[in-house]
């Protein structure tokens, strides 16, 4: 957890060239940038095993910003280029994954010009505070690790770096953090500023900019999911809260068994997704599937519980499963019209229902038909209507393929497998 001798000089190594190198980079080109350090590698708040190093290239406010991106590409000319509000550049170095950000060197965090400017003060304000704290601050990390709680990406809806730092500078330690959150309850809210009216889950004011929500990517699920492994580790501490065993994936033939167990039906339906940062196609994927979900549950089915899962390499897959508890209904289905006192909506209903096999007849006021019902099984639902609800907007011109379960267990791979492994064992910690 806490990183050796040998680690920190690897990074201080790293990073010390990292900016001295921005530095001979700028000097050359004539450019004013300089190198800043920041996250948990500029607080001594990481992890051992951590590789990760981010270093920003600050331009003064008036200056241009691709400057200092032709420095970060200089600098690490086998790179990849992301976006977030703005370009920069990732990189492999020494075993290092290395950030290269270019960010405008503000004087005052209220004069932003990107999200990125910001994080520099937030870097200040956590070393100045964090003194002596440093080790409450890997316990609290690898806790929520071991939990399943860490990470504010759109896909983990969990706890960042900086929100742990903070939550341990209001609280005084790993323990203290563990006990206050034990009484958390939603719309609970830490006010490390002076800040603004802030709805969500959990509201931690950033002392740098006093109208954002540090915790602003956490989910209702994972606050929850966090308080009460608390809750457990308080009750009876446990070295596997930190370290949980490894979940081994499942062979197909025990997955069929389990599902066999259950009961239930599966359909997975795999949607070609763009080659796009996790951040952009996870909320997607999630509109899909509760319109996925609705579409079923309209036409009479029913949705136990479902989960996505996005597949790389090669072709960007989006895969969307879904557990039914009602998979098949009859052939015939109850359609109900107006009440008989609205005259011109009943005949229209009539007309528009002529050759029923059942009715019109009526039902508390009501008309009442009885009709053959098109999709009698749900995967044949979705493959005959899927084209004719949003799947978002980088999802609705992909190609998509439904799959029932003997279609999911036919083709298995270890992608799926351990997708599958993960949805079955679904259990969090409560006490």
């Amino acid at each position: 957890m806490k990183p050796s001798e040998e680690e920190r000089r690897q990074l201080e190594r790293i990073s010390s060239y990292l900016l001295r190198r921005v530095g001979e980079v700028a000097g050359a080109k004539g450019v004013a940038c300089r190198g800043i350090l920041v996250g948990s590698a500029a607080r001594n708040t990481w992890l051992s095993g951590d590789r990760d190093i981010d270093i920003f290239l600050a331009v003064p406010e008036d200056g241009d910003i691709t400057a200092a991106l032709e420095i970060a590409r200089e600098i690490a000319p086998e790179h990849e280029e992301r976006y977030a509000e703005h370009a920069y550049v990732h990189a492999r170095i020494d075993g290092f994954d290395v950030d290269l950000v270019p960010c405008y060197d503000v004087s005052d965090p209220s004069r932003i010009k990107s999200a990125v400017d910001r994080t520099p003060f937030h870097s200040r304000y956590v070393s100045e505070r964090i003194k002596g704290m440093e080790d409450d601050v890997r316990l609290l990390k690898q806790f929520m690790k071991g939990v399943g709680v860490y990470g504010s990406d759109l896909r983990t809806g969990g706890f960042s770096g900086y929100l742990a730092e903070l939550l341990v500078i209001h609280y005084g330690s790993f323990l203290r953090v563990l006990e206050g959150a034990s009484s958390w309850r939603p719309g609970t809210r830490i006010d490390l500023a002076q800040g603004a009216d802030i709805s969500g889950p959990l509201v931690v004011i950033d002392p740098v900019d006093p109208n954002r929500n540090v915790a602003a990517a956490l989910t209702l699920d994972r606050m929850f999911q966090f308080v009460a492994a608390a809750r457990c580790f308080l009750n009876s501490p446990d070295i596997s809260f930190f370290f949980p065993p490894e979940v081994q994936r499942m062979h197909p033939d025990e997955i069929r068994a389990e599902i066999a167990r259950r009961g239930t039906e599966f359909v997975l339906l795999e949607i070609s997704a763009p080659d796009m940062v996790d951040d952009v196609l996870y909320p997607q994927m999630r509109k899909a599937e509760a319109a996925v979900r609705g579409l079923l549950e309209r036409e009479g089915f029913q949705v136990l519980r479902s989960d996505v899962d996005l597949v790389r390499g090669g072709d960007v897959r989006a895969r969307l499963l879904l557990e039914l508890s009602i998979w098949e209904l009859p052939s015939v289905r109850r359609h109900t019209g107006p009440p008989v006192w609205e005259a011109e909506h009943a005949s229209r209903f009539v007309r528009g229902n002529p050759s029923p096999l059942s009715g019109p007849y009526i039902d508390d006021g009501r008309l009442v038909v009885e009709i053959p019902r098109r999709y009698r099984r749900a995967v044949d639902l979705l493959k005959g209507e899927i084209h004719r609800i949003s799947l978002g907007k980088h999802l609705s011109s992909g190609r998509v393929r439904a799959l029932s379960t003997r279609e999911i267990i036919e083709m298995m791979d270890e992608d799926l497998a351990e997708f599958l492994t993960a949805y079955l064992t679904k259990k969090v910690r409560i006490c």
